[in-house]
């Protein structure tokens, strides 16, 4: 495949992304399940280890002493920066809101991949009906903030600080996209995109959790299994199938099947964290879904009504 050549969705896309959503989805649950005995950012941080630690295992038995030598550096601190941050945002998110709010605000991240690209990329120009998905979501994001009810917020008093922090790590995962797409990391092997963003994140968030007095982790039973659906199936499988992908496929094509995610999260939330949902939030996170549905589908929408008119 030419370099810079990114395919329609197939049935291997469909079918991956789905199953990428559903770890993703319960991965904000599994973490708030188990934060009394781990901090959110610890977790995400141990998990970062982990991930580091076998991928650059990996890197050196296939590349050696050359495993930084191929001029992805710069752009690896870079992304990897930008990883740390998304999760370090949205780990202090949990401590405030709840998993379904932080799911539902995390995955607007392909709202802000979209503006980036739409600025950065010249084959991923958005079109009309991506801005009208813009203006959806934004005002999905709006009411999901404004409509809070005074109960809503007696439960959590800090809840709209999570949401906030949840919605800027969504910008910082849009923004981890846009780098790698841009830079020399768009045509680099997944696993060296992987092993910058994680080691990053395991040296930024562990050094967070030493600064900011965080309890010591207790390793429960129900944390050490949380711990190993993360760091086994979220930090290594799930991303570096993410990132295998998105070498293959145009990024929108994909993000029009992220929107799952959050249905997946808001879901989960609810039956197994027994989280309330109440009705400002549902009719914005729907807006916000409508509206990633439209930026993320356009295309395919606008190719479907050419084959339709001839």
């Amino acid at each position: 495949m030419p370099p810079c050549a990114r395919k329609p969705l197939d049935l291997t896309a469909t079918s991956t992304m789905l199953v990428l959503c559903l770890c993703w989805g319960f991965q904000q649950v599994a973490i708030k399940m188990v934060a009394d005995d781990i901090s959110a950012t610890l977790q995400i941080g141990l998990r970062s280890v982990f991930a580091a630690l076998v991928l650059g295992l990996v890197l050196l038995r296939a590349e050696g002493r050359r495993v930084l030598g191929d001029g992805t550096l710069p752009a690896g601190l870079l992304v990897g920066t930008l990883f740390a941050l998304e999760f370090l945002l949205l780990g202090l998110a949990l401590r405030y809101t709840t998993a379904s709010h932080a799911a539902v605000f995390l995955y607007t991240a392909p709202i802000f991949t979209a503006l980036g690209l739409h600025l950065r990329h010249p084959d991923e120009r958005m079109r009309p009906l991506q801005w009208l998905g813009i203006a959806i979501a934004f005002a999905g994001i709006a009411a999901a903030f404004l409509g809070k009810r005074e109960t809503a917020i007696a439960s959590a008093p800090d809840m709209l600080l999570g949401d906030l922090l949840a919605l800027l790590a969504g910008a910082g995962w849009g923004a981890t996209t846009v780098a790698i797409r841009c830079s020399a990391l768009a045509d680099a092997r997944p696993a060296k995109t992987l092993f910058y963003q994680m080691a990053m994140a395991a040296l930024l968030l562990c050094a967070w959790h030493a600064v900011s007095g965080d309890p010591a982790p207790v390793f429960s039973a129900p944390a050490i299994a949380s711990m190993a659906f993360q760091c086994v199936v979220v930090a290594l499988s799930s991303y570096l199938a993410w990132f295998w992908l998105l070498r293959r496929y145009l990024a929108t094509r994909l993000s029009v099947l992220s929107f799952v995610t959050p249905l997946f999260g808001v879901i989960f939330g609810v039956l197994i964290l027994d989280e309330p949902i109440e009705p400002s939030f549902a009719v914005g996170a729907l807006l916000v879904l409508a509206g990633i549905v439209l930026v993320s589908g356009a295309e395919l929408l606008s190719e479907k009504l050419r084959l339709r008119g001839r």
